[in-house]
């Protein structure tokens, strides 16, 4: 990517001049300048003194856990009567919440700030803001929140013209390529061509020039174009296929995203409208993310962009700020060459396309159906590559002219939707801040937070109560707040450091490809990203440690304790209480950063299909348990099995067969490799043999392409959520994990 020209950073200059104020203000505190000092001394008059309304109740103990529990109820009856949220029970549990977190945020902020001394309120006011920025974020959220948008009725009416051939617009799709592997690329290829509409031409753009990929496209019969050069990555790919095509419309899917044959009929009919100039479609994966996979949790847990499709894009659809997530949409040529093309100055140039569209008056819609299908990131390394990535382009924003707080064209209830997503990488500092704030307490003696048990069971227990009870609901059962909290503390630091970089040098790095396609035959361990979590288990192991000895030593009925230490041991239960979560939380993202074995490339789905084994003149009927593009396991259901060997034979098994799965009319030659028991059944395991196009097309069809077959899941609730980590704790994959070929299963498939 090249740099845009330099321009008068003012973010830049805000930050760092923040930044100097804020130290000049610390430094003139701790020297107890007079002017500072006694500003200070005011306001901490004013926290100790708050107003009358602010005071918790005279009535204490269970009379102030009383209206926690209840609201708490409240709401989760809400969620039972209505375990899908609509439009009355969303809002009247936005509403619950949002008037709690104001509430919350007022009470934060004038009666429990620790202002007694300049140690205590540096750490104190820190504290504060951290929590701020994740509370105005969440508020610009809840209020985003009391309207979404769902399309999926609006596009059953709108695909009948499709399928009747009244809008039949042509259709060029775009698989833009830098170095994915030939077998991922075929099977993409595969199945674009596989869509079920008639006036479609499928692009291969090669940015490597390869010719062995030029090869392929010659085989498979789709076109490929490449260009002399790499600039702007993969926006000037595609605006260099742009001049060489001619389609109405252009659909662009990554590498390794496949669509289902289904996908143009449910999405071309938006186009209907001439103010529609993109629809997005969630992404969604074939495989498990690596945090799923390396805590063995692949059924469990659902991918960490399920929070985004199933909830954000929703109510930004509402405001007019949906995202072009850079794969498996639709976008209107003319509107795309109205506003120059695919935007070049950042790494994000699907975002900032998006914007620039909406800018001129265009709409944006979000279809929130699973049409496609893709390669979520293989290992933590590029997790991490590719969540930089967005980080450093989605924040880019603020150095560029696409920037959707400022361009002119949008709504005020746009760029609020916009400023939402501009907030979520802020946040990534608010995390860190969390997992250091406890270590003050311990070796600084510092007391960030001042407030009374009555007061945290009136203010702060409600208010925490429903928004765990809400979050997952709201979210539609996509992650609970406990594993959101896994996934953000596992980044945490290379993503705080990341949006700083950004901010003092937006433009320092360039386009990195997320690898795809690896394997690997032992764990292997990230140090790379473990060593500063190391640091801080070991750090909040002693500060834990440092918070007992405190209270042994001078919290167990002494009568007469010093005011500094009686001050201390106020706060020792939420230090306590906080060393304790980030040490679980820690120990749990350590386990992540072990990435397990995965020694095969390709993925093997649980599908279930009618098969007829063919071995010399005999023939085996069974059921298919798992299948891959490679090969299948087979379960037997006939008692006399001929020329099968016995199922504990410890010989090497090669028994040429040939098999038949019914329901698709598709027969394969291969080899029996295994045998043994599934239960009472035999079982047979089959690799199978070269595949011709015609039988691979087929295999690909069914594998990835089949309407409605990418189905959402649900996460497990909080309790549960807290039991598996514990679990996990318990029984650790490295230790106690099962086969790999075995977890190499990825999605449940119908």
């Amino acid at each position: 990517m090249t740099p845009p020209i330099i321009r008068f950073r003012i973010a830049t200059v805000l930050l760092v001049g923040a930044l100097l104020l804020s130290g000049a203000i610390a430094a003139a505190w701790f020297a107890g300048q007079g002017t500072i000092s006694l500003i200070f001394q005011q306001l901490d008059v004013l926290q100790n003194h708050p107003p009358m309304w602010l005071a918790a109740p005279m009535r204490v103990g269970h009379y102030l856990l009383f209206w926690a529990v209840l609201l708490m109820l409240v709401v989760f009856f809400i969620t039972k009567i209505s375990p899908q949220p609509q439009p009355w029970s969303r809002s009247l549990v936005v509403g619950i919440l949002l008037v709690l977190t104001v509430r919350y945020l007022i009470w934060r902020s004038l009666s429990t700030l620790n202002l007694s001394t300049p140690l205590n309120g540096v750490f104190s006011i820190g504290l504060f803001l951290l929590e701020l920025l994740l509370l105005v974020s969440s508020i610009v959220q809840l209020i985003l929140l009391f309207r979404v948008r769902d399309r999926r009725a609006e596009a059953d009416q709108l695909a009948a013209d499709v399928h009747v051939g009244g809008f039949m617009p042509t259709v060029d799709i775009l698989i833009p390529t830098y170095n994915e592997p030939e077998f991922i690329l075929r099977r993409t290829v595969i199945g674009c061509q596989a869509v079920d509409y008639p006036h479609k031409t499928v692009y291969l753009l090669d940015d490597t020039r390869r010719p062995e990929i030029e090869a392929l496209a010659a085989e498979l019969g789709c076109q490929y174009r490449t260009r002399p050069d790499n600039r702007h990555a993969k926006a000037g790919n595609l605006n260099h296929a742009i001049s060489q095509t001619q389609g109405e419309l252009l659909v662009v899917f990554d590498a390794d995203f496949i669509p289902t044959q289904n996908f143009l009929s449910r999405t071309v009919g938006f186009f209907q409208d001439p103010q529609v100039a993109l629809v997005q479609t969630p992404q969604t994966f074939y495989n498990p993310d690596p945090v799923a996979r390396n805590l063995g949790l692949e059924d469990v847990l659902t991918p960490e962009e399920e929070v985004f499709y199933r909830q954000i894009q929703p109510f930004r659809d509402a405001a007019g700020g949906v995202i072009c997530a850079g794969t498996s949409f639709v976008v209107r040529r003319s509107a795309l060459v109205e506003i120059g093309c695919f935007f070049t100055e950042s790494l994000s140039e699907d975002y900032f396309t998006g914007i620039r569209l909406a800018a001129q008056g265009y709409r944006l819609v979000y279809l929130n159906e699973k049409l496609s299908a893709g390669l979520a990131a293989e290992n933590v390394a590029a997790l991490a590559l590719q969540r930089l990535r967005w980080a450093q382009g989605t924040l880019q924003a603020f150095f560029i002219t696409a920037n959707p707080l400022t361009i002119r064209g949008l709504r005020p209830l746009q760029r609020l939707a916009h400023l939402e997503g501009l907030l979520h990488w802020f946040t990534s500092i608010s995390r860190l801040g969390f997992l250091l704030m406890p270590l003050a307490y311990a070796f600084l003696g510092v007391i960030p937070i001042r407030s009374t048990v009555d007061e945290a069971l009136y203010y702060f227990l409600p208010w925490y109560l429903v928004q765990i009870t809400a979050t997952s609901w709201l979210n539609h059962r996509a992650r609970s707040a406990l594993l959101a909290d896994i996934y953000s503390l596992i980044l945490c630091f290379p993503l705080a450091l990341t949006v700083l970089q950004v901010m003092l040098n937006p433009f320092g790095r360039g386009f990195s490809v997320t690898p795809k396609g690896g394997t690997s035959d032992r764990f292997t361990f990230n140090g790379a990203l473990a060593w500063p979590l190391l640091v801080m288990f070991g750090a909040s192991a002693l500060s834990l440690w440092l918070n007992l000895g405190v209270y042994m030593m001078n919290g167990m009925g002494q009568p007469n304790i010093p005011q500094e230490i009686a001050e201390r041991l106020k706060g020792l239960d939420l230090g306590l209480l906080w060393s304790f979560y980030n040490l679980l939380m820690l120990s749990v993202s350590l386990l992540i950063l072990i990435d397990v074995p995965r020694l095969s490339a390709y993925e093997w789905f649980k599908l279930r299909r009618t098969v007829k084994l063919r071995m010399g003149e005999q023939d085996i009927w069974g059921v298919t348990s798992i299948i891959s593009e490679v090969g299948m396991h087979v379960v037997l259901t006939q008692p006399h099995l001929g020329q099968l060997p016995a199922a504990d034979t410890t010989a090497a098994i090669a028994l040429p067969v040939q098999v038949s799965l019914m329901e698709e009319g598709l027969t394969l030659s291969g080899k029996i490799i295994d045998s043994g028991w599934q239960g009472e059944f035999r079982a047979v395991q089959i690799t199978f043999d070269a595949l011709d196009l015609s039988q691979h097309r087929q295999l690909v069809q069914l594998l990835f392409c089949r309407p409605g077959q990418w189905k959402s899941r649900c996460a497990p609730g909080e309790l549960r959520s807290l039991w598996l980590l514990l679990r996990i704790l318990l029984r650790p994959r490295i230790v106690f994990g099962r086969k790999p070929e075995v977890s190499a299963i990825a999605v449940t498939q119908s």
